[in-house]
């Protein structure tokens, strides 16, 4: 299920970014230390939390639904009533890569809500903090390594994954219409590395999560003028 995906998104001042990045070639960066197999931990209720992530911690655990606004609610869906299955080292990987990615959303939101006024950044962030609380507790019973736990806002394990936020940052900061343009980059690249992670997946506690995560995805692009 090896592959990689390029997307070659248009950003401000006439500027073209080729950023190349795929679930995979995350996941070459995250894959030490992680090891497949069933899931033995307890899954928590999702949808219970609306609290907005701090990078460094857990404010809740997850699920949710998606607004066009960018806004969730939870569906009130446990993973507890999952059956969870086994993964291949190259999808526990992936799914590392997941928390990567859904961590790079959130910090990217939340520094261009402090830049401008425009709401759709929190939202569209308090989305991302159940995202990523889904994929960690899929992280925890699965016993893969979190790459996104102890880090600061902004900060990331590979290189990979700090050189697009970087990217999309500096370009996003540009003015408001630039930062749109680059989370609809954030939600696209999201959205194919997604695709592309979902396949071969047979455990039924993680395609639940990747559709949500996937559905959540597309709204949050339509919420960014996508």
């Amino acid at each position: 299920m090896r592959k990689s995906i390029i997307i070659t998104a248009s950003v401000a001042a006439g500027v073209v970014i080729t950023a190349l990045l795929a679930t995979p070639s995350l996941a070459a960066g995250l894959g030490n230390g992680n090891s497949a197999g069933n899931g033995n931990a307890a899954g928590n209720a999702a949808g219970t939390t609306s609290e907005q992530r701090e990078p460094a911690g857990r404010q809740g655990n997850a699920m949710g639904t998606q607004t066009g606004s960018g806004t969730e609610k939870g569906t009130g869906t446990c993973l507890t009533d999952l059956e969870s299955g086994t993964l291949t080292a190259e999808q526990t990987d992936a799914l590392a890569a997941m928390a990567a990615e859904e961590k790079l959303a959130h910090d990217l939101y939340i520094a261009f809500a402090d830049q401008y006024d425009a709401k759709v950044f929190t939202r569209v962030a308090s989305a991302e903090t159940k995202h990523l609380d889904a994929v960690s507790m899929l992280l925890e019973r699965y016993d893969v390594t979190d790459p996104t736990v102890g880090l600061a806002a902004g900060v990331f394990s590979t290189d990979v994954t700090q050189d697009l936020y970087d990217t999309l940052l500096a370009e996003g900061s540009v003015n408001l219409d630039a930062a749109l343009e680059a989370a609809r980059t954030a939600e696209e690249l999201d959205i194919a590395d997604l695709t592309a992670a979902t396949e071969g997946v047979t455990a039924p506690d993680v395609l639940a999560v990747y559709e949500n995560l996937l559905n959540g995805s597309e709204r949050h692009l339509v919420a960014f003028g996508g």
